[in-house]
């Protein structure tokens, strides 16, 4: 995904949801790709992707929200 970073990635979608709505309250564009198997939820991540040219600032919004 040429212009996107993968920020973060998990596999619980509650705290996808969490990270995506943080970003988005402070006007950062998010892509969130579900690669869990919709059968055995043990597989696969969700990814969050950011543009490029957020990525500084999405990364110490994430570092700061983890820290608390």
């Amino acid at each position: 995904m040429k212009g996107w970073f993968k920020l973060y990635s998990t596999r619980n979608y509650a705290e996808a949801s969490i990270i995506k709505g943080m970003l988005e309250e402070n006007s950062i564009e998010v892509f969130v790709l579900n690669r869990m198997d919709s059968s055995y939820l043990s597989f696969g991540e969700i990814e969050l992707y950011v543009p490029v040219h957020f990525k500084e600032v999405a990364q110490q919004l994430l570092n700061k929200s983890l820290m608390n």
